[in-house]
């Protein structure tokens, strides 16, 4: 049923639905006739030439022919009224006139809406792959090594002997096996058993807890097969096909549940007084990880099938930027119960994902690999996932629906808080310690063996 990972071949080859919505829905483009310097310079911030010239020229061939098209319907409709006097009056060579021009009118209008169609898709696919604006706060950059760090906690543990890598100490357990699952299904996943896919659910388990009794989250479980339009309201489509897998009657693996959670508001207009909605749910999620040829290659870092547990937010636009913070709070409280060890940084410009306004990156300490890596990323998004998807509100004051906000970030990532629990928990006999918060979720048992076999 699946197809293969969606090559730049195939994407070139995808065609999404014939979608609904109108070129608004992608960037404002009254908001770039009005102002083409500024939206040139958030470009240029995010390493594009400036576009709007280009933008603005289809914009206005676009506009021309939907105003002609208009000008004949009113030719049309204003002979059609004619048509009936002439007879009436007896006036043959008039009415034979006006009957021809009646038809001539139809012609010129399926022609030129057909055209102005045209127009309208063209400015449409030209918007689509453009990236979100970012905040002015967000520092420039081209990429990880412009980030700034904002916040730190703990500190790394001082082991008195080398650690080793989470692969090393799983697979001397006997619970962590690459060669069966490359037996199954190739490189890039893996096969739990025992203490680690229990440690592993247990993870998952105390996140959703978290999120949902302590921050207030609502929880959702939620397809893992979306169509096209909800893979394009998130931003996945089409710009980033090639990063994901699509099935061979047209369904998409989703890459995490942001895309599903935050489609649940797609074409929809809430209630203003409803916002914030705090949601999480916990997900496989499936990557291609399309352009990663040679990076982290060993261990369960970067695999093509993970799970999460994700955080979406829809917020009103006055609030979004609250609770961005509150999002990040949410992830950096989780490592804090686990006593892990992490940085947060603000990604720059060119670090930035595609359609996010300002991003947080939360980065755990891995001693196997003497770094800090990334286990999540929290994200407000602005308007623009709205625009994509069609979400409103309704102001509770009464007026005009305005687009919602939206924001999503991991909390956290299940299978890299595997890892950094197995680095930072790992003792010189080759067994792992267990965090206090989790030994609940495993009966009790506070130390997995260097056998694999939980201990008290």
């Amino acid at each position: 049923m699946f197809a293969s990972c969606v090559t730049r071949r195939a994407a070139a080859r995808y065609t999404a639905r014939e979608p609904t919505r109108t070129v608004s829905d992608m960037h404002d483009i009254r908001a770039i006739r009005e102002n083409p310097d500024a939206f040139d310079a958030a470009m240029a911030r995010r390493g594009l030439s400036p576009v709007s010239e280009s933008l603005l020229k289809r914009d206005a061939t676009r506009r021309a022919l939907v105003t002609k098209a208009e000008e004949a319907l009113a030719e049309r409709n204003a002979a059609s009224k004619q048509v009936g006097a002439a007879k009436a009056s007896g006036d043959d060579a008039e009415f034979e006139r006006l009957r021809a021009l009646v038809a001539e009118k139809k012609d010129e209008i399926a022609r030129l809406e057909a055209e102005a169609g045209e127009a309208d898709t063209a400015l449409r696919d030209a918007l689509m792959v453009l990236p979100n604006p970012p905040l002015p706060d967000i520092p420039d950059g081209k990429d990880e090594a412009d980030n700034v760090e904002v916040h730190r906690y703990g500190t790394p543990a001082s082991f008195d002997f080398a650690p080793k890598e989470h692969f090393d100490i799983g697979e001397a357990m006997g619970a962590m096996d690459f060669e069966t699952a490359a037996k199954l299904s190739g490189a890039r996943f893996m096969v739990l058993s025992g203490a680690l896919a229990r440690l592993h659910r247990a993870l998952a388990q105390f996140m959703l807890d978290t999120h949902i009794d302590k921050n207030g989250l609502i929880e959702h479980w939620t397809p893992v097969l979306v169509r096209d339009e909800a893979m394009t309201g998130t931003g996945q489509l089409p710009k980033f096909a090639e990063d994901s897998y699509r099935t061979t009657n047209g369904w998409w693996l989703i890459p995490t549940a942001e895309v599903t959670l935050t489609n649940m508001v797609a074409g929809v207009t809430v209630d203003g007084a409803s916002l914030p909605r705090r949601y999480t749910a916990h997900s496989q999620c499936f990557r291609s990880e399309a352009g990663s040829a040679g990076k982290d290659t060993r261990g369960m870092l970067r695999q093509h099938q993970f799970e999460k547990v994700e955080m979406v937010t829809i917020s009103h636009p006055d609030n979004s930027a609250d609770e961005l913070e509150r999002m990040r709070r949410c992830a950096e409280g989780i490592l804090e119960a686990l006593g892990m060890p992490y940085r947060t940084v603000m990604l720059c410009t060119g670090d930035m994902g595609f359609g996010a306004r300002k991003t947080y990156d939360i980065e755990v300490w891995m001693p196997g690999q003497d770094a800090y890596r990334e286990i999540s990323s929290c994200s407000v998004c602005g308007d623009f996932q709205a625009r994509r998807m069609n979400a409103r509100f309704k102001p509770e004051g009464g007026g005009k629906p305005e687009f919602v906000h939206t924001l999503n970030g991991s909390g956290l990532a299940i299978g890299r808080c595997l890892i950094a629990v197995m680095e930072n928990g790992q003792q010189a006999d080759g067994s792992v310690m267990i965090p206090e918060v989790l030994r609940p979720y495993m009966g009790g048992k506070s130390v997995i063996g260097a056998d694999g076999v939980l201990r008290a």
